[in-house]
């Protein structure tokens, strides 16, 4: 008794802060709310009753919240709020186009096998709005996504169906998305460039010659490290000597390989980041005696000390590192349709210059981008690049005129044929006699100069397109001789190419799945998942919270490594 009363005069209560109105009152609660909901699973509702917490909203003058209440009648008058307000947005577009991604499953994503299925509406003015959840357990048939699809649709449109003009989703093209569109003639059903993309890192992999030589090479020598403690405690002690700090090469389990090469990748750039120390760990009496008595070990030994398994390495992590990053300029500027040809030559590019860098054969590499092109390739593709007035050329008279000459005979032909499925019999021949004159004539080179101006990204340097919108609006409000191909056009061009969506954090969605059998846990989960993607769609925020707490770490790695190099370096 005595020892509580030293602490209460030793920790006075904090006096209460300035008296606010209840206007001022509600305004705070109702911020404190919204960022509750936003951060969708990252603050718990019971952290609003920690004692803490509850000292800190004394200390500013505002009255102590109940987790009930958060959690119960607030967010459902929140929850109604915003989705009247989406249904109102979406009431008002002349149509839409579904984005669903989460139907690939990915080892790195889920709780306990279940996966969050997002469906999202993107609307013709470059906004989007969340529509709904679906939580769904391992491999979903294709069967049940082309349900939820157009259960989705109809759902939004009742029965104006013909509103919805397409949908992109990570998997299913070649079932559920195609069945769909020919189910619904107007519809242009697209698989997402960005799973495309990061799906060619797993072709590589299994197909390339290359790719296995190395991974079983970097398998066998970082097993070696980490398994001998004698080789082990010699890494160790150069990695201190050179890095600053010591730990075990990542090395990721054979089932999970075949799966995923991500974690191989990780041992491949921890082998790569440690080229300094294990020509030093060979020179190490322990692994000298460890050579005599283990032939993996002298194995190992002319693999480390073989030039050419270093190129091969660097190679690698170099292919899989490009078409990383590629995949995460797509992920984060989300191209439209229009954009797919671009995105792949320029891919094909940059493959190609990797080739003649570091002296690999053409043909085989060439052929896995092709298998891959063709999976993913969609005729909307070819349609899109040559009505965008974005990327029409300049020609020697001084005419912008679309890029014919950049297509094959049958991308050529997949262009007529797809604007003769968008529209009705009977505008066919008009809608192609359009494009002939739209091929011929192009657009006037002011307004195609307008479209195609650029400026720059204060963020990131890049030079950007100044309105995204304004290849749309030519075609709305300036090309109106062409009536068919105009509705065509504007309905094409405008559709996105990936279905990346809103990133749900890890804390809700093992909440979610441990209550899932209870009706009104999930219901509150729904309704929490719609509120924190409405905002982030609105502020075209993308990344988790858990992404930027990595991203804020990785940061300090950078910082931490770069200390350590100035060490190193001589005064």
């Amino acid at each position: 008794m005595l020892e509580d009363s030293v602490k209460k005069l030793k920790s006075p209560k904090t006096s209460p802060g300035p008296a606010l109105s209840k206007t001022q009152i509600d305004c705070a609660l109702d911020y404190l709310a919204d960022w509750v909901y936003e951060s969708c699973g990252s603050v718990s509702f019971s952290a609003l009753e920690h004692p803490k917490f509850r000292a800190f909203l004394n200390q500013v003058g505002l009255p102590a919240v109940s987790r009930r209440e958060f959690c119960g009648g607030r967010l459902d008058v929140k929850y109604e709020d915003v989705k009247a307000e989406s249904e109102a947005r979406i009431r008002d577009a002349m149509f839409f186009q579904i984005a669903s991604d989460g139907w690939k499953v990915k080892n790195s994503s889920g709780f306990n096998g279940v996966n969050l299925v997002n469906l999202t509406v993107n609307l013709p003015y470059g906004t989007g709005l969340y529509w709904r959840a679906v939580f769904v357990s391992g491999s979903v048939p294709s069967k049940y996504a082309e349900e939820i699809l157009w259960e989705t649709i109809s759902g939004i449109c009742g029965n104006a169906v013909q509103q919805c003009v397409g949908i992109v989703a990570d998997k299913f093209k070649a079932k559920a998305l195609r069945n769909l569109e020919n189910q619904n003639h107007w519809m242009v059903n697209l698989s997402c460039q960005f799973q495309g993309f990061t799906s060619l890192i797993k072709d590589f992999s299994k197909e390339l010659p290359l790719f296995k030589t190395v991974t079983e090479k970097c398998f066998k020598l970082a097993n070696l490290i980490n398994n001998n403690p004698q080789i082990r405690n010699s890494f160790h002690k150069y990695q201190l000597q050179e890095y600053g700090n010591a730990g075990l090469l990542r090395v990721p389990s054979r089932e999970y390989e075949k799966m995923d090469f991500a974690p191989v990748y990780t041992m491949i750039e921890d082998i790569l980041s440690s080229a300094r120390t294990l020509p030093l760990v060979l020179l190490d009496e322990s692994y000298k005696i460890a050579s005599m008595e283990d032939p993996t070990a002298r194995e190992v030994a002319e693999t480390i000390r073989d030039v050419g398994f270093w190129n091969e390495v660097e190679a690698v992590h170099s292919l899989v590192k490009l078409i990383k990053e590629m995949a995460q300029e797509i992920e984060t500027e989300r191209p439209l349709v229009g954009q797919c040809l671009p995105l792949w030559d320029e891919l094909r590019a940059k493959v190609k210059d990797w080739c003649s860098k570091f002296d690999i054969a053409e043909e085989a590499v060439e052929k896995v981008i092709e298998r891959r092109f063709k999976k993913n390739y969609h005729p909307a593709w070819a349609a899109a690049y040559i009505l965008d007035p974005l990327y029409l050329l300049r020609d020697a008279s001084g005419k912008y005129l679309p890029p014919f000459k950049y297509l094959t005979s049958e991308q050529e032909k997949d262009v007529d044929k797809l604007i003769t499925r968008l529209v009705s019999r009977e505008e066919a021949h008009i809608a192609l006699m359009e494009l002939m004159k739209w091929r011929t004539e192009g657009l006037d080179p002011v307004y195609a100069r307008a479209v195609q101006m650029k400026e720059r990204n204060p963020i990131t340097g890049k030079m950007k397109i100044a309105n995204p919108q304004s290849s749309r609006l030519v075609w709305e409000t300036y090309l109106t001789e062409f009536k068919s191909l105009g509705k065509v056009a504007v309905r094409l061009i405008f559709l996105h190419a990936t279905a990346c969506g809103f990133k749900c954090n890890w804390s809700l969605l093992k909440w979610a799945c441990g209550h899932g059998h209870f009706r009104a846990a999930m219901d509150k989960a729904q309704k929490l998942i719609f509120i924190a993607a409405h905002s982030k769609l609105e502020r075209r925020e993308f990344s988790s919270d858990e992404d930027k707490d990595a991203e804020l770490f990785a940061l300090a790695n950078e910082a931490f490594d770069k200390d350590i190099v100035a060490l190193e370096k001589p005064p």
